[in-house]
């Protein structure tokens, strides 16, 4: 199979020990291309380096809402200025979030706002991170003039999904799947069109039923598969294809590029 891991964050301190191993097994998997979102200014410089020094790996660029106080005045700017001199694939990770009730909102809005100017400026797609906050987020979007991008880790409602494929966002599924008491996320994923789904990992977090309490990694990517297709009743391969197809479509990677 040829997937593609949409959100993991293999720059992290989590995989320094065995990063080399861990994208071997991803390969042997079929996972042959991973987008790595960025979420402060100061791991900018590593993803980057991960990023070129790597075939299949693609960096975003973002200011995550969660650490809204690591973000420097100046680090919208320093946004502006890498994202003009590497076009990465996208903006992100950025969003609100609404479900930590010490995050200032009106500062969480300005961030956002911000970076969606930065994408559109540079036509590039956004990824998003978004908890308790998918109104307030897609009436900005609206507003933004953005071309599209993923809602990663979605927890909306139907009728929230529908009004983000409406502006040309893809939904992101990963290992909320593989747990039968996420009933329902499950029922949602279920019924969505597969042309509005891609699969993610968000590794090191949001593990797998299968390595309950153990890292996330993006070497488990297929369990992800695997649980989609069992809750849509279609076969690994038909689910694999378009979402791979999905993913290229949304963030403009090359569909011959990582095989390796």
């Amino acid at each position: 199979m040829d997937l593609v891991d949409t959100h993991c964050h293999l720059d992290v301190p989590a995989f320094d020990m065995d990063r080399e191993a861990v994208l071997k097994r991803c390969r042997d998997n079929g996972i042959r291309r991973l987008v790595i979102p960025g979420i402060d200014s100061p791991g900018w410089n590593g993803l980057l380096d991960l990023c070129h020094n790597e075939p299949g790996l693609y960096p975003a660029l973002g200011l995550h809402p969660v650490y809204l106080d690591k973000h420097l005045p100046g680090d919208i700017e320093l946004l502006e200025k890498q994202v003009a001199r590497i076009s990465p694939v996208a903006v992100g990770e950025i969003g609100l979030d609404y479900f930590i009730p010490e995050l200032d909102r009106d500062r969480q809005l300005d961030l956002f706002e911000a970076q969606l100017g930065i994408a559109r400026d540079h036509a590039l797609p956004v990824i998003l991170h978004v908890r308790k906050a998918h109104d307030t987020v897609l009436a900005a979007l609206r507003r933004s003039g953005v071309a599209g991008g993923i809602a990663h880790a979605f927890n909306g409602s139907l009728q929230q999904a529908m009004q983000y494929l409406d502006l040309g966002f893809k939904l992101g599924f990963g290992g909320t799947l593989t747990w039968e008491r996420s009933s329902r996320i499950r029922k949602l994923a279920s019924g969505l069109p597969l042309e509005a789904i891609v699969l993610e990992t968000d590794a090191p977090d949001m593990v797998v039923s299968a390595h309950r309490g153990e890292r996330n990694s993006p070497e488990y990517l297929p369990d992800c598969l695997q649980a989609l297709a069992e809750i849509r009743h279609q076969e690994p391969e038909i689910i694999a294809d378009q979402t791979t197809r999905n993913a290229c479509e949304v963030l403009s990677l090359d569909r011959n590029a990582g095989i390796v």
